[in-house]
């Protein structure tokens, strides 16, 4: 950027999003380190040493189901740690990677100075200084009481040793948090006033993005689907994810998040429309909304909502469990309305009311595929042709917090009101919304018994002095169940 003469002197103010979950520990001694850095020379060559731990752990790491099993035992269970912190235990959660770094390197833990998520250290590292974990990317640690907005002071004790001098208070997601470090001002030329706002999470980060409203839902289409949306009144359970709002203050957000997206419904394509998207969306056209009472569940990959193994399980009209159904339209249509059926009762168990869909991702430019959304939510459905969401959302945050200077009368909304408006792409079928609604409680009924039930086997080795668990990827560790092999 600065090679092409990027005007960083014009920047007003800097906030940005990190992906969740990561965490970074900064070694004793690093906070000088870095208010002391060299500006003749890059970050890279000057930060080698400030690190008490070289490899941080990200959300894709789930070797911390032991420690998720004991948060839950010691808190009073997984809806306890649901109803606080906003998630039962996952094994990615930042407060159990910490926990087992410090019991299983207890050196390294010891060493360390600070604990900064991936957001908040990006915005240490402008500021030049330590700075808190914003309340919205605080949300998906397991860690903080989401309506009092504080660190738990129980599971902070129980995780590790002075975890609180390490970590800080956490704080609101409008802080601005200081001015830009003099290294980016003598190296790239930044104006010295140019402010420096608390960064959040991608997740929360795209609910600013998208510029939503509680009514409003985001939905991705991708190799995973994702649907989130603000709330005010959040109803934690052990599916999905209630975090702080970013840019409504007294808010909050829920998640859900399906493994199973693009791959399976291409997959159905493959298997259907011989590849073809064209003759997948005649079949989708041809068939009837509801499809002739039809249900089909479709996981290709282990589903995280519900949790469930893979598998594609079709029932028809009288729930009489199916190989596959009659015609190629049914079966094109089931892998669509099935998933877009989930969206729609697992987003309402969570408190989500949706009076509008925003519609992002691969699968949002398929206006076959957006009108059953629309029919199944019966609400209409805009599309934005602004990619990359979480990190628009951090230069609108940037704005609202130059502008409102932490005053939380200036809205968020209402600075956004000039913001690019987004294109209606499909209103809802009301008919074809009602047969949706029948279908819901036959769709809830089927879904129990696909539910699995993950087991934590304890195989003893020859000596019988040890043993190790069978741990699967991203599954929740409350639903492991102890089982002693001789």
């Amino acid at each position: 950027m600065k090679e092409k003469n990027a005007p960083f002197k014009k920047i007003k103010a800097i906030s940005g999003s990190g992906q969740q979950h990561g965490s970074v520990y900064w070694k004793k001694g690093a906070f000088d380190k870095l208010k002391q850095v060299d500006s003749s020379k890059p970050l890279t060559e000057q930060s080698q040493d400030w690190f008490s731990v070289k490899n941080s752990p990200i959300w894709m790491d789930s070797s911390t189901t032991l420690e998720c099993h004991e948060l839950e035992e010691f808190f009073g269970g997984p809806q306890r740690v649901a109803d606080v912190t906003g998630s039962i235990a996952y094994e990615r959660f930042t407060i159990n990677q910490i926990r087992k770094i410090s019991k299983d390197h207890p050196v390294e833990y010891n060493d360390t100075e600070r604990i900064s998520l991936v957001s908040s250290f990006m915005a240490s590292l402008l500021a030049g200084s330590f700075v808190g974990i914003d309340f919205g990317d605080a949300s998906g640690m397991n860690l903080m009481d989401i309506r009092k907005r504080k660190w738990d002071s129980k599971i902070l004790e129980w995780a590790a040793p002075d975890l609180a001098s390490k970590l800080g208070d956490p704080i609101a997601s409008s802080t601005i948090v200081g001015k830009i470090h003099r290294y980016f001002v003598e190296r790239y030329d930044f104006d010295p006033q140019c402010e420096i706002v608390a960064w959040t999470g991608d997740n929360p980060s795209s609910v600013a993005g998208l510029r939503l409203r509680e009514g409003d839902t985001a939905l991705s289409l991708g190799t995973s689907d994702t649907l989130f949306g603000p709330l005010s009144s959040p109803h934690p359970s052990d599916e999905g994810h209630i975090f702080c709002d970013p840019v409504h203050p007294q808010g909050y957000m829920a998640l859900l998040c399906y493994k199973n997206g693009s791959l399976t419904r291409e997959d159905i394509r493959n298997t259907y429309a011989d590849g073809d998207w064209a003759r997948f969306n005649s079949y989708l056209e041809a068939s009837k909304p509801g499809n002739l009472g039809n249900i089909g569940f479709y996981f290709k990959e282990f589903e995280i909502t519900p949790k469930a193994q893979p598998g594609y399980h079709r029932f028809d009209v009288d729930g009489t469990l199916q190989e596959e159904f009659p015609s190629k339209e049914s079966n094109v249509r089931a892998v669509i309305e099935g998933q877009f059926l989930s969206m729609w009762v697992h987003s309402r168990d969570i408190g989500m009311k949706t009076h509008r869909i925003f519609a992002t991702g691969g699968a949002s430019n398929n206006r076959h595929i957006l009108q059953v959304m629309s029919d199944v939510f019966g609400v209409p459905v805009f599309v934005h042709s602004q990619p990359n969401s979480a990190c628009l959302g951090g230069a609108y945050r940037a704005l609202h917090a130059h502008i409102a200077h932490g005053n939380d009368a200036t809205s968020f909304d209402e600075i956004m009101q000039r913001g690019a408006p987004f294109t209606k792409a499909v209103d809802p079928n009301m008919d074809a919304h009602a047969e949706y609604n029948k279908l819901a409680e036959r769709y809830k009924k089927h879904e129990v018994p696909l539910h699995f039930v993950f087991k934590k086997i304890s195989i003893w080795l020859v000596d019988k002095s040890s043993f190790f668990f069978l741990c699967f990827h991203s599954i929740p560790c409350h639903a492991l169940t102890g089982l002693n092999l001789p």
